[in-house]
């Protein structure tokens, strides 16, 4: 098997291996991931930090030897914490989204294979803190919603909530199920506090949407935009509307 990078600051991960398929979500500069299948121009990939598969465009990567990959899986993660970082080189220079990957990162300087690149950011993840989880969090305000999405110019659900809470150390899976498979239940939404995912069901029970609850028993989610909503025990209500959006189905603890 072999294994690879992504070298650029972001790329659309597909169902299928042609421009018009769906994507399912997007990759970002420094991921890492196992090369699963060729084809012409596309590369089926399965990425390290959720597992997710799909195709990306062969010129988007930099393979990396089997070593080098186990050091990167075995090794503390940096990310950057910026809603855009620049790094460079005498060569290039990129501005990376939030999120992004730093391998090999040490005081200023990272690798991507054998590219040296530096940078005057400074990586996460952080240590949960009430505040500075909020203000990340917020960054994301009035981002449109994208399908597939992982960055301020359009994002979904779920892709929100893994790249806030990615910030500060807890690995989600991709999707909105997968992750309500992981945390801590909290019983009741009067016991829900910062930092919470709420997760809602749509008509047929199955969990759909994500969002991250915030003081005052609301929640930040990605509907349309990312936007700030009211979270009562039946679920998201829009005071605009004067009606519910989501229907609550379970509320689970991370930190």
């Amino acid at each position: 098997m072999s294994f690879a990078v992504l070298n650029i600051p972001i790329c659309p991960l597909r169902k299928e291996a042609n421009d018009r398929s769906e994507m399912v979500s997007q990759v970002l500069f420094g991921e890492h991931f196992s090369i699963l299948e060729l084809q012409q121009n596309w590369t089926k990939i399965k990425l390290l930090n959720d597992g997710y598969e799909g195709w990306i465009d062969a010129k988007s990567y930099t393979e990396i030897s089997a070593p080098d990959f186990e050091v990167f899986k075995n090794s503390k993660p940096h990310l950057t914490s910026s809603l855009f970082s620049i790094i460079y080189n005498e060569q290039e220079k990129y501005y990376l989204p939030l999120g992004s990957g730093l391998p090999h990162f040490i005081n200023g300087t990272f690798k991507i294979g054998e590219r040296v690149f530096q940078t005057d950011t400074i990586p996460s993840p952080y240590e949960f803190e009430a505040n500075a989880f909020e203000k990340t969090a917020r960054l994301f305000l009035n981002a449109p919603y994208l399908w597939g999405g992982k960055s301020i110019f359009g994002i979904d659900c779920s892709g929100f909530t893994q790249l806030v809470l990615g910030q500060f150390g807890i690995q989600l899976f991709r999707d909105a199920h997968q992750q309500a498979t992981q945390g801590a239940l909290v019983g009741f939404v009067s016991e829900a506090r910062l930092g919470d995912l709420a997760f809602f069901e749509n008509s047929d029970g199955h969990i759909t949407h994500v969002g991250i609850v915030l003081l005052d028993l609301t929640v930040i989610h990605a509907h349309g935009k990312v936007r700030i909503d009211v979270l009562d025990d039946m679920g998201i209500f829009d005071k605009k509307t004067g009606k519910h959006s989501h229907r609550l189905r379970i509320i689970k603890r991370f930190f």
